[in-house]
């Protein structure tokens, strides 16, 4: 059975589908600190992201596209709750949490890092904080890991604290965030280095500033303590300073990250893959040289020994133009199929307007998964012809986001 026969065979009556259902707003669901003023921008879709409501898109995510890549956006990311962690053990307790050496992140610095469970599966991907030798906060992406580190510090005898801090994010991204952030914090904020941090106090509202985002274009974040008061003042100081530079309210922007060949919990990467599987087993991204011990290191080790069996690749897929991801028109991972066998799925694709081609990541046998071999990917409008090609799709070594900063930058990088 096919993706649309199987699809067409939950309804007698496909005219009684309705192509894109609301969702409910009503107060069992969380909202973010930025909520209410994220909504007067004309948030058009909204999904749930770690029991929160979260906008997708405010009505052309093709526009919204375009803004990022040649001027300036402004993102609730409010969802991506932050755990904090502190104690005399805290830097034990968080080391034990993730693969990566956390000796060699300094306090000052972000990491972006996987916590894995003992059979090695990615349980999330947060950007971790150091804002102290003992005090870390994790930036999370959509899985219960309160719960998951509350229980684990429950009987590991370490003197550590865990907590939902009142914080929220937001992100200020693009060629032009330079100058939106020093309008709002003075020049010197453009000397942060990429995956360093900064305390601020602005209008009595205590914030940290990141060098960090979800994009790979130039860009900060915003962590606003006490968010739950200071969160919709925070948004209007940063909206104010950028609106005169035509700073446009956006989601996420799948299509950009997927050309950055930046994953996606849940679709991409989930508690059934590992590290090793989506093209991240880098020796400093999972580091099993390390003395210290952490979740999941014997089974990663096992797993690097032996060798895997499926790898996530990039593809480039045939056919009409695909959606932005973000906009409902992939409700279902694609099936892949070579030689009438279905041998894998595409997690995440879309239609890149740069490239002016569907591209998108596919999780296939290892056979399967060199540069040039050629698949079959099942779309909602059909079977049609694809082929592995590198990712990340655009600028693989990360120099746009990592350049300096100055006031002046606004050009738009080119594809490779």
């Amino acid at each position: 059975m096919t993706l649309n026969e199987s699809n067409f065979a939950l309804t007698d009556d496909v005219d009684s589908v309705i192509p894109d259902p609301r969702i409910l707003l009503y107060p069992r669901l969380r909202k973010s600190p930025f909520f209410w003023a994220s909504r007067q921008h004309g948030v058009a879709m909204y999904s749930v992201y770690n029991h929160m409501y979260h906008p997708r898109h405010y009505g052309d995510p093709v526009a919204e596209y375009w803004a990022l890549l040649q001027g300036v956006t402004l993102w609730d990311v409010g969802v991506e709750r932050q755990i904090e962690i502190t104690g005399p053990d805290a830097f034990a307790f968080t080391n034990m949490l993730v693969p990566r050496d956390l000796h060699k992140c300094e306090v000052g610095q972000c990491k972006y890092v996987f916590m894995t469970g003992e059979d090695g599966g990615i349980l999330n991907d947060p950007v971790l904080l150091r804002l102290g030798e003992n005090h870390f906060w994790l930036s999370l992406a959509d899985s219960d890991i309160l719960l998951w580190t509350r229980g684990l510090a429950h009987n590991s005898g370490m003197d550590v604290t865990i907590e939902e801090a009142d914080v929220g994010p937001v992100q200020v991204q693009g060629p032009l965030s330079g100058q939106v952030m020093a309008a709002v914090f003075g020049p010197e904020v453009l000397d942060i280095g990429y995956y360093r941090l900064k305390e601020y106090v602005i209008g009595g509202m205590e914030v940290i500033v990141s060098r960090t985002g979800y994009t790979a274009e130039l860009g900060f974040e915003i962590y606003v303590k006490h968010a739950s008061r200071d969160g919709v003042r925070l948004w209007e100081a940063v909206w104010a300073a950028g609106e005169p530079l035509g700073m446009q309210v956006i989601g996420p922007c799948h299509m950009r990250r997927i050309e950055a060949g930046i994953l996606s919990h849940g679709c991409d990467i989930t508690y059934q893959t590992n590290p090793f599987e989506v093209g991240m087993g880098y020796e400093w991204m999972v580091d099993l040289k390390q003395e210290s011990d952490f979740i999941g290191k014997a089974a990663l080790t096992r797993i690097k020994r032996q060798g895997v069996t499926r790898r996530l690749v990039g593809v480039h897929i045939g056919g009409s133009p695909l959606g932005t991801f973000n906009d409902g028109s992939m409700i279902e991972a694609f099936p892949v199929w070579r030689s009438r066998h279905r041998v894998g799925e595409v997690t995440s694709a879309c239609f890149s307007p740069r490239l002016e081609r569907n591209i998108g990541y596919a999780m296939v046998p290892v056979e399967l998964s060199e540069i040039g071999t050629e698949l079959e990917v099942e779309t909602t409008a059909g079977v049609v012809p694809a082929v592995v090609v590198p990712k990340p799709f655009v600028d693989p070594a990360k120099n746009t986001p990592k350049q300096p900063f100055s006031v002046g930058n606004g050009h738009l990088p080119k594809a490779n």
